[in-house]
């Protein structure tokens, strides 16, 4: 007799249903993890209009989650907290040749890919299994990856303590990367967002608000920063009016860093670039021992990263998606299995 489950599938653009499908049997070099939070990244909202090509349904999205060893790990016992590095690289190509798997020329992703974490189980690679901190709640767990990709835009920016640093936006990643360079030393981190929900929340986490809808960007920049501006400026809103002030609102020879992901490409400045002898750097994603800072940055405690987790069921997923879709001030919505 096939066991069975529930599941969250994404069956055609925008509609998700949650179905009892079969339990993931994984093979000899795959671990099956019993899901216990699973989080919605900005990816999955916009991926389920279908318009990407990515999330082909029927899917089982997520790939932001923790749960539990249930069998198939080498070392971990069952039982263990665990969440999931989900980067598929395939090995071969001259970015995994040269260690960087993470910007694999075919990367794929564990719940964009093939099915993920939004499920009662999931089975997952055994190398890609990342033991969670003791201590560390479950639902903290599954935002170990948008911690992750704070850290690995801090550290590829070269951004050492005591600089200064602008945001642009106090979605999760905007929040995550303020809140790691706030962790690592910051002197000062401003962030600029125009929703007032999101602005009072980052003032909560102790960084400098700026009110992209009311206030005088470059001016504000430069009240706080003594009128030198900022060494850095990360780019997590993606949108194409964040291109007016990105380039003046850091120093001369400063760095900007493009973290979110443009629907369409934007218009650089190349000529403040050239003069001010900028360094504009893109990432994507994150590294597996991003992972394990980023852990450790959760553990700590020493940012109330609970203020901007939401948890809902599974069963409400249509009605989530859509209020996503249309702009809430939920910040990050996770599902409790």
């Amino acid at each position: 007799m096939v066991n069975m489950m529930k599941a969250l599938v994404f069956t055609a653009p925008h509609t998700f249903e949650y179905q009892d499908v079969p339990r993931p049997e994984p093979a000899p070099d795959e671990v099956l993890v019993e899901v216990k939070a699973c989080a919605i990244c900005g990816s999955d909202v916009h991926g389920s209009s279908g318009e990407n090509g990515r999330r082909i349904p029927p899917l089982v999205m997520g790939h932001e989650f923790s749960g539990v060893i249930e069998a198939g790990h080498p070392t971990l016992a069952k039982g263990t907290p665990v969440t999931v590095y989900p980067l598929l690289s395939c090995g071969h190509c001259e970015p995994c040749q040269s260690g960087h798997p993470h910007v694999c020329n075919t990367l794929k992703l564990i719940g964009i890919d093939c099915d993920g974490g939004m499920a009662e189980y999931v089975k997952v690679p055994a190398d890609k299994v990342v033991e969670i901190p003791a201590g560390l709640n479950l639902k903290l767990g599954a935002f170990i990856e948008p911690v992750a990709v704070g850290v690995h835009a801090v550290r590829r920016s070269g951004y050492k303590p005591g600089d200064t640093a602008v945001v642009y936006g106090a979605g999760p990643i905007g929040l995550c990367v303020a809140a790691c360079l706030s962790y690592f030393g910051a002197s000062r981190v401003l962030v600029i967002e125009a929703n007032p929900y999101r602005l009072e929340i980052a003032r909560k986490l102790g960084f400098t608000p700026i009110d992209a809808a009311h206030d005088d960007i470059l001016a504000q920049v430069k009240a706080h920063t003594g009128g030198l501006c900022a060494d850095y400026a990360f780019d997590c809103a993606a949108h194409p009016s964040v291109q007016n002030t990105l380039m003046d609102v850091i120093k001369v020879r400063g760095t900007a860093v493009v973290v979110g992901s443009y629907k369409k490409p934007p218009e650089v400045d190349l000529l403040k670039v050239e003069f001010k002898e900028l360094t504009l750097i893109g990432i994507r994603v994150y590294e597996r021992r991003d992972f394990d800072i980023a852990a450790r940055i959760l553990a700590s405690g020493t940012i109330d990263f609970e203020q901007i987790l939401t948890v809902s069921a599974p069963e409400q997923a249509p009605q989530v998606f859509q209020d996503l879709l249309k702009g809430t001030n939920a910040i990050k919505m996770l599902f409790k299995l």
